[in-house]
């Protein structure tokens, strides 16, 4: 098996009308897909998670307050709530990318020498669709926040199936993509920018769905395809059922 197939890819013109969760019994905790207008608290909880995370870590710089305050140019996001009810950790999508001109990694690499090597692996893969992962955080908790990373690893699946886009990037710093590497993820070639500051050298991550099991944890590529395969189960249901209300 080389990709995700689901006969309930969604259209370009998919909306998330109200949130998407299951339990993953391995962090014990819930995962939830939505929209900032499906879900509005859990929208202002993530957020407000992502300005006390980045914030802590003095890079608060490197988030749009405005766009996670109105949630205009998220086109979905993931988060993990734990068994109390608390948002342990999270992130949101952009997209998709029309070409490298809406995505923040030109800014990023701005007056680097490999600027044009971004724009170009960007523009060559819009057509094919591509989602930014943005805003990611999780908690500091050490017993925790590495399964809970695995997590959001394959967030980007789910984003990508529901919308039908076959790419995802994220740029990070390197030791913080290391991280996201097991679902599948694969750095880029291209040489890292001094962002957002001097003391970070970030780097860019891509994942394909057609191709992530030659590069994922044989563990990440089973729950992948399992919770992909759940939400499009969902997702049918969910349209049948409105299908049959209108009738």
């Amino acid at each position: 098996m080389s990709s995700i197939r689901s006969d309930a890819r969604c259209s370009d013109d998919f909306t998330l009308r109200e949130s998407l969760d299951w339990h993953d019994p391995d962090i014990n905790c819930t995962l939830v897909v939505s929209t900032p207008q499906a879900d509005r608290g859990l929208w202002a909880e993530y957020a407000a998670g992502a300005l006390r995370n980045y914030r802590r870590h003095g890079v608060e710089c490197a988030l749009d307050t405005e766009a996670l305050r109105s949630g205009s140019d998220t086109v979905m996001f993931f988060a993990v709530v734990d068994d109390t009810g608390k948002t342990v950790a999270g992130l949101r999508a952009i997209g998709p990318l029309r070409s490298a001109e809406d995505s923040h990694a030109l800014v990023e690499w701005a007056g680097q020498p490999s600027q044009q090597l971004v724009r170009t692996m960007i523009d060559s893969r819009a057509p094919f669709g591509i989602l930014e992962m943005k805003s990611a955080w999780a908690t500091d908790d050490p017993d925790r926040s590495h399964r809970i990373t695995d997590a959001m690893a394959r967030s980007a699946f789910h984003m990508m199936e529901l919308l039908g886009n076959q790419f995802c990037m994220a740029t990070a710093a390197a030791y913080a993509l290391n991280r996201w590497r097991s679902s599948g993820g694969v750095i880029s070639a291209i040489p890292a920018t001094p962002y957002p500051s001097e003391q970070y050298q970030t780097k860019m991550m891509w994942w394909d769905r057609h191709d992530f099991v030659n590069h994922a944890k044989p563990e990440q590529v089973s729950k992948i395809l399992t919770e992909t395969q759940l939400l499009a189960r969902r997702v049918s249901h969910l349209s049948d059922t409105r299908v049959s209300t209108a009738r």
